[in-house]
């Protein structure tokens, strides 16, 4: 793309964070494998973007926490250059309670991993957007805010703010060059989810199949790409026509 740089993938260890990492890789872009736990893992996706002609590192480090990210950033530019496209990735726990048992904590903590980090990896990375005149920002949603499922309710509440940060931040930061859109996977089945039974949800999806994390990764491609650069302010679903 126009605007070089480095691409940082939150929470790139596995499932769709790795899918992601790998197809970024293999267009032509160093990334970032950033991971909280699983060293081995995040330093197995590097190894293969590597045996693939691509251009990776690793970098430990928790996205919710400020100084935490402040160093990822400085890590990344002394190891790679400096990061001109953030897809925030990164999730944690999420539990399931009605609404008679929730509880702030458990809005706390969502709001943490999906309003919390993707403020302090857009802060940490604008000053290198400005100066290479743009970039790119993806987060990874999910169509839960369509499907508002019971038992949901810190989940969805959090997804659903990224709709809002989405749009807000598209007309903030589009007079500097920047994008920024929301990619909403359906149920995407990954690791976590080895021997789940999927034939029910697949036989509601009019593609007829689920989803795969390559999926999401296309769509992530084509948003931080050269094509993608009249894209902003969007929420994409990728979920086979699940929720329409």
């Amino acid at each position: 793309m126009s605007t070089p740089g480095v691409i940082v993938v939150t929470g790139a260890s596995r499932g769709l964070g790795a899918a992601i990492a790998r197809t970024l890789a293999a267009d032509g872009r160093p990334v970032a494998v950033n991971y909280r736990r699983g060293r081995d893992a995040a330093h197995g996706v590097v190894e293969d973007i590597r045996a693939s002609g691509g251009e990776a590192e690793a970098f430990a480090a928790d996205v919710v926490d400020e100084d935490e990210v402040s160093r990822l950033f400085s890590d990344i530019e002394d190891r790679l250059g400096p990061v001109t496209a953030v897809v925030a990735n990164a999730t944690g726990p999420q539990p399931s309670a009605a609404v008679d048992e929730l509880t702030w904590r458990a809005h706390l903590d969502q709001l943490e991993f999906f309003v919390k980090s993707p403020t302090l990896l857009v802060q940490a990375a604008l000053p290198a957007m400005r100066a290479a005149g743009g970039g790119r920002v993806v987060m990874i949603g999910s169509d839960m805010t369509a499907r508002a499922l019971p038992r949901a309710s810190a989940y969805v509440a959090a997804k659903t703010a990224q709709i809002g940060l989405t749009k807000v931040w598209a007309k903030e930061l589009g007079p500097l060059g920047i994008t920024v859109n929301l990619v909403e996977p359906g149920w995407i089945p990954v690791e976590r989810h080895a021997g789940a039974d999927t034939t029910t949800y697949a036989a509601e999806v009019p593609m007829g199949r689920m989803g795969t994390p390559d999926d999401v990764a296309a769509m992530v491609s084509h948003l931080v790409s050269d094509a993608g650069g009249f894209v902003t302010g969007q929420q994409i679903t990728v979920n086979g026509g699940h929720v329409l």
